[in-house]
């Protein structure tokens, strides 16, 4: 387990207040819930690749834009992109509806959103997942795009610990993950989830082993994208066959590809979860779903967004932590009455820790 500190991205303070984001507008004259409402306000939204209904990062965007667009009274454009080639005509055709806020979903529209600010300085943009910094200098390419990150790895790493305590209690002291593209925002949940496990063979005395990740050497198993076909499937197939007990599936649509695979192999195998609660998303594999690591995307959607509308837009970078409730491990659902005595109160405690500072999980993933 990695105990040092990442030197702080530049210019970047990391607050440790509640969820707090900023957005952009012209003269307010509309009221909603006592705050003052740009009149010509328009948010937009453009998804990833795996679309609104992947059960993950897109889904989660759009739930968080819909439900400020909702509250605000106003309308929403929202651009879906079935691939790579979608990025850049999206966001061109949301410039020409005259957007004033404009989001994108995810690590892969990072050069198509940066060109996009540079080229209409006077939108606003926002991106999930990634820095927009493509020549990595360490700044933002585009001074009117603003970060939403998450650091997953805090969360993951209770999700590891949780996973380790598992596969111990039953024997199997085995657990696995793979991921979509190998990527900071994928590799990051990884890298928690080994270094959690770490800690718990470090408590107790264990020896639980991960497969598909090797967090040192950045090396592991993945799908080369983020659909969920016969190569995400034999890919979790792959981590099945050498015995795990527990799989976390990293990269939104994939997961669906693992429990094909776990119901195939006639195991029992538990499912872990990223970005939402899978249990609640998907409720027909609530019954393998042990625990989920979340992000609070929707909640930092809607929070730029509402913050927008009042046209105070902020390009201070947000990062999502266990402290600000920008991550946080899900419920065990039905599995709690069957986790081991006092794992509950040993993941607190951790979650304390990670909070106060004693506990640093590090990731060269991490923001």
């Amino acid at each position: 387990m990695k105990t040092t500190k990442k030197a702080a991205f530049s210019g970047v303070a990391l607050a440790a207040s509640a969820l707090l984001l900023a957005g952009c507008g012209s003269a307010p004259e509309e009221t909603t819930g006592g705050e003052e409402v740009d009149s010509d306000f328009s948010p937009c939204l453009i998804s990833d690749a795996g679309g609104w209904n992947d059960r993950s990062f897109n889904q989660s965007a759009k739930e968080g834009m819909d439900r400020a667009a909702e509250e605000l009274g106003i309308d929403v454009t929202e651009m879906e992109s079935t691939s790579a080639n979608d990025y850049a005509p999206n966001l061109e055709e949301l410039v020409a509806q005259g957007c004033s806020l404009i989001i994108s979903v995810g690590f892969n529209l990072s050069a198509a959103t940066v060109e996009s600010a540079l080229a209409n300085p006077e939108i606003d943009y926002a991106i999930i997942d990634d820095w927009a910094d493509n020549d990595f200098d360490g700044e933002v390419d585009a001074p009117n795009i603003k970060p939403l990150v998450f650091d997953t790895a805090q969360a993951a790493y209770l999700g590891g610990y949780a996973a380790a305590a598992w596969s111990a209690q039953s024997g199997v002291n085995k657990v696995g993950t793979f991921g979509g593209m190998q990527i900071p925002s994928v590799a990051v949940f990884m890298d928690g989830f080994q270094y959690g496990v770490e800690k718990y063979n470090e408590d107790k005395g264990a020896a639980v082993e991960v497969v598909g990740w090797d967090a040192e050497a950045q090396s592991g198993s993945f799908t080369g994208a983020f659909d969920a076909n016969d190569v995400a499937r034999q890919t979790a197939q792959g981590v099945l066959d050498q015995g795990v007990d527990v799989i976390l599936p990293v990269g939104g649509p994939i997961y669906t590809s693992a429990a094909a695979a776990i119901a195939d192999s006639g195991e029992d195998v538990l499912l872990m979860g990223v970005d939402s609660d899978l249990a609640v998303k998907e409720p027909d594999l609530a019954d393998i779903v042990f625990v989920s690591i979340e992000k609070a995307i929707d909640q930092a959607v809607y929070d730029a967004t509402v913050t927008a509308s009042t046209g105070d837009f902020d390009v201070e970078p947000y990062i999502g932590t266990l402290e600000n409730e920008g991550v946080a491990l899900s419920s065990f659902h039905d599995f709690e009455s069957q986790l081991p005595e006092g794992l509950v109160d040993e993941l607190a405690t951790l979650q304390e820790q990670i909070v106060s500072g004693d506990i640093v999980v590090e990731s060269e993933n991490s923001p």
